[in-house]
């Protein structure tokens, strides 16, 4: 399976770069007042669809991957994140309240420090080169 690395993380890659900007645009769409389409089915669906591509090209590359890859704590970082991305972007496109706008980005956020943590392979992501 390890001949196919290369091709399932271009399927990873494309994936989390799909899901951002879906999630971007759906989410200035809520902020702008277009909700409805931010919450129709076509964008919802497509993002269950990007989301479900996205893990399952994860999980592919977690059991091809050498065992060393996991000594320094960079996936389990990522993968402590992803709930946070994805329980803050639920609660950005579907709240009502003042909060959005913080819960937005606090959403972006944490998908910024898992796209950093998964460009340097390090647990805290870009923060030690600016250190």
């Amino acid at each position: 399976m390890i001949e196919f690395y290369a091709e399932i993380r271009l399927v990873h890659v494309t994936a989390v770069i799909s899901s951002g900007t879906l999630f971007l645009l759906r989410g200035v769409s809520v902020w702008a007042g277009r909700q409805a389409w931010a919450l129709a089915p076509l964008p919802r669906y497509l993002s269950y669809l990007i989301d479900t591509t996205l893990l399952a090209a994860a999980i592919t590359l977690l059991t091809i991957l050498p065992s060393a890859v996991f000594s320094n704590g960079w996936l389990v970082a990522k993968i402590a994140l992803l709930p946070v991305y994805i329980g803050l972007g639920i609660l950005a496109l579907h709240s009502t309240s003042g909060r959005q706008p913080a819960l937005f980005a606090g959403a972006l956020l944490a998908y910024g420090c898992i796209f950093s943590i998964a460009r340097t392979h390090h647990p805290l992501g870009l923060l030690p080169h600016y250190w």
